[in-house]
């Protein structure tokens, strides 16, 4: 399996899918809806940014945490059949605990 490194201040996320269920018990696939996931976990982070001074701003974000991030701001990478998402640590809205 191939890896992938982020650069600078960069995550790499594996989006959460989820299964919903309607009211009658009949479960929807994620492949339903069509919008984005706006969650998931880390599985790989960059080693920060770089700030104007040269030194190297570090990461708040851990690899393991769960994410909530913008809607639009990621970017869909596909690596031996799996999608993953390329994301700037500046657009996690929050780590959920």
């Amino acid at each position: 399996m191939s890896s992938l490194r982020p650069l600078g201040d960069r995550l790499i996320v594996k989006p959460s899918t989820k299964e919903e269920k309607t009211a009658s018990g009949i479960i929807l696939p994620d492949t339903a809806d069509k919008e984005r996931p706006e969650q998931g976990e880390v599985i790989a982070a960059g080693p920060g940014r770089l700030l104007d001074n040269g030194n190297l701003a570090p990461m708040h974000v851990k690899v393991g945490d769960k994410v909530v991030f913008k809607k639009y701001s990621p970017d869909e990478v596909k690596v031996d059949d799996e999608e993953f998402l390329v994301i700037s640590e500046a657009d996690v809205l929050a780590v959920i605990e």
